[in-house]
């Protein structure tokens, strides 16, 4: 799957939305190893991440090939600052409709609008390569992730009370939301 756009931002800057490509491997591992420092809403620890530089790039390489996964950048000039994917839930027949959605964005670009662009795409992706449901995880109390997911089209189908376990705040809620694409 192939995506490429141009948007401006709220604070007037231009970012580019694009598939990651192999060569970005470390700007990629770079700033998801900065997104998991700057939140405790996303799903592991900088301690837990173990990939090298070239494990991203076969990732990427293998995102980039594919007909039916998908991993975007956000680049504001060169700098990577945000990251989305889409990826299939199996290819089994059962569940073969399905995709799971995850995104992350650097703390100083919060609120410009990369987060709702990514969204965007990636649900315009998943129509384009088949999918009719795409699902995400999103921790109670990230009501600003929420809202942009609400705005958006997707809706609660389940809670999880102990989905997740912070080293800071105890247990945390799991959200499980889908849209119908």
């Amino acid at each position: 799957m192939r995506y490429k756009k141009i948007i401006k931002l709220k604070d007037g800057r231009k970012c580019c939305l694009r598939n990651a490509e192999e060569e970005d491997g470390q700007a990629v591992l770079d700033d998801f190893i900065l997104t998991h420092q700057q939140t405790d809403n996303l799903a592991s620890y900088v301690d837990e991440i173990t990939l090298t530089v070239e494990q991203e790039k076969a990732f990427l390489k293998n995102k980039a090939d594919s007909t039916n996964e998908l991993e975007l950048i956000a680049l504001i000039g060169d700098k990577v600052v945000g990251l989305a994917g889409v990826v299939s839930v199996g290819d089994r027949y059962k569940v073969r409709h399905r995709a799971s959605f995850g995104i992350s964005i650097e703390r100083d670009y919060w609120g410009l609008g990369i987060g709702s662009a990514m969204l965007k795409a990636c649900i315009e992706c998943a129509k384009e390569a088949g999918y009719e449901q795409l699902e995400l995880e999103v921790i109670e109390g990230n009501d600003i992730a929420m809202a942009m997911y609400r705005n958006a089209g997707f809706v609660e189908y389940g809670r999880n009370p102990r989905g997740l376990k912070s080293r800071t705040s105890g247990y945390q809620e799991m959200i499980y939301m889908r849209v119908e694409l």
